[in-house]
């Protein structure tokens, strides 16, 4: 069998910031892939080089200070790092959109949200006023806005914080893009409104055939929506698998810190929650070996001089860990 070409293939992706103490790599030679039509979840604590990556895929990195350095993102084969920007303007919203974790900073207060839902469609697919006008009001009833034909007139202070998610939603969907980037898409919301944003991007994953990039650092969001797992820490790709195997069995001591973290339904009286000890290390001062080790219960010597490289440690799964076997299973949460 002929075996599909990703969507999304990310390569060797290096973005860096100036700051005052010298250059911070925040994504360091950071390498993943997104089929068609599936959802991969990019998952760490904050501060890991997830958004950075987001950013980095849409080229919208500030620069100064920012900078895409090297690396590869390729859609459909193209690399959009070799764009002109006039080019890259046409992808953005069109074949690829994304949601923020925000919204009522994305969203522009002086306009309606019905305006700027309407200006990405005219935008991109060259529409009359009228005809966005109706593609918009069909988008918000598509995400569940009550009434769209009057809600698409509002302002969005006039909306609830979670009708502002759907709102963001609905504009990332207004072109039918490839690719969907949800940055954190439910962070500022409720667990109920939570639970039906989620879904709202399920059914139309599976209506749209589109894939989706989820960053969060939720592992709940992650075992029910995701079909693989990008595991980052400290700026690096350490763990990469399908979401079933990670969860029985991860082969990183991060990732297994991270599952080991989570609350249980049911907790044993004697079990507490734990933590992962210690401090992310500082990513302008960098000392050799694993960036882990100093957290790691199975450091070794080795791990203090040698960087780990991220090598395939199973069929489909890769790990950046010198003992990815000695990793004990722990339950899924």
């Amino acid at each position: 069998m002929v075996e599909t070409p990703p969507l999304l293939r990310v390569r060797d992706l290096v973005t860096s910031f100036r700051t005052d103490r010298g250059p911070l790599r925040a994504v360091d030679h950071v390498s993943f892939d997104v089929p068609r039509a599936s959802t991969v979840a990019l998952v760490g604590e904050s501060g890991c080089g997830k958004s950075v990556t987001a950013l980095s895929i849409l080229r919208l990195v500030a620069t100064p200070p920012g900078r895409i350095e090297s690396g590869t993102i390729e859609l459909e084969g193209r690399d959009l790092l070799q764009l002109p920007e006039r080019e890259m303007r046409a992808v953005r919203g069109n074949h690829v959109s994304m949601i923020f974790q925000e919204p009522m900073t994305s969203l522009n207060p002086v306009y309606t949200v019905g305006w700027q839902i309407m200006e990405a469609i005219r935008l991109h697919q060259k529409k009359s006023r009228r005809v966005a006008r109706a593609r918009t009001v069909d988008l918000l009833g598509l995400v569940g806005i009550p009434e769209p034909d009057t809600h698409v007139d509002a302002y969005p202070h006039q909306l609830s914080g979670g009708q502002r998610q759907r709102v963001m939603i609905a504009m990332a969907l207004a072109c039918e893009p490839k690719l969907l980037v949800a940055d954190e898409p439910t962070t500022a919301l409720d667990v109920t409104i939570q639970a039906q944003i989620l879904e709202l991007l399920r059914e139309l994953q599976q209506r749209l055939s589109m894939s989706i990039l989820l960053i969060t650092h939720d592992l709940g969001v992650v075992a029910e929506n995701a079909q693989h797992v990008v595991v980052m820490y400290a700026g690096q790709v350490v763990e990469s698998a399908p979401v079933r195997d990670l969860f029985a069995r991860p082969m990183h001591p991060y990732t297994h810190g991270l599952l080991d973290s989570v609350p249980r339904a049911k907790p044993s009286a004697s079990r507490r929650l734990r933590t992962i000890e210690g401090m992310v290390p500082d990513l302008r001062d960098l000392a050799a070996g694993c960036r882990f080790a100093e957290r790691c219960p199975l450091r070794i010597d080795k791990c203090v001089l040698d960087e780990p490289p991220l090598d395939e440690v199973a069929p489909g799964r890769l790990s950046r860990c010198w003992r990815p076997q000695d990793v004990q299973p722990e339950a899924s949460p």
